[in-house]
């Protein structure tokens, strides 16, 4: 048996299949649940200064409730709020980094973010002797797809900028401090 086959026990055959008319919609699951959730999942997909109105109609909820939530958010450090006419928010990237060095402080040991920050800089190495490079932007997708298939130079950049960005996140729990911009920097390991 294939890991894709249905076992034959699985279905006996004799039962009904389930009404789909009486599941909730996707629209409804998305717009159900508090408030505060919903903004909140709004919020972390903002990567550009956003007005209030098009917040709230994407959450579901009216602007006055949005605005309050937001001003709360940007106390918080969650957002940026740009003043102006019409105010405007987007998402403080640097707390979303401080919260993932963070969680990797209290879910790994000294030794282990170490260890992984070895390997994953192991791999960066690899990349620049395979490139010839020192970073993945310094690259040109057009010279490196004459040795190499254009999907397959674009994956391995893709993985180094990922590699580059954990490299940093890793070095900044080692140092027990977050790092003080969104783009990869030096690696002090």
């Amino acid at each position: 048996m294939d890991i894709t086959d249905i076992p034959d026990d699985a279905y006996a055959g004799d039962e009904s299949p389930p009404d789909l008319d009486d599941l909730e919609s996707s629209d409804s699951l998305l717009k159900s649940g508090p408030i505060r959730e919903r903004l909140l999942d709004i919020v972390t997909g903002l990567r550009t200064p956003t007005k209030v109105s098009d917040i709230a109609d994407f959450a579901d909820c009216d602007t006055e409730t949005a605005r309050d939530y937001l001003e709360w958010f940007d106390r918080m450090g969650l957002v940026h709020c740009h003043d102006g006419r019409p105010v405007r928010y987007e998402r403080n990237d640097a707390y979303f980094q401080w919260r993932r060095i963070d969680r990797i402080r209290d879910e790994y040991s000294d030794q282990e973010i170490v260890e992984v920050l070895s390997d994953v800089i192991e791999q960066i190495e690899e990349y620049r002797e395979q490139f010839d490079a020192d970073d993945p932007d310094s690259v040109s997708l057009v010279e490196a797809s004459r040795e190499m298939a254009t999907e397959d130079v674009w994956e391995a950049l893709s993985k180094w900028k990922t590699l580059e960005r954990k490299a940093t996140l890793l070095d900044a729990a080692r140092r027990d401090h977050s790092t003080s911009g969104s783009s990869p920097g030096h690696i002090d390991a």
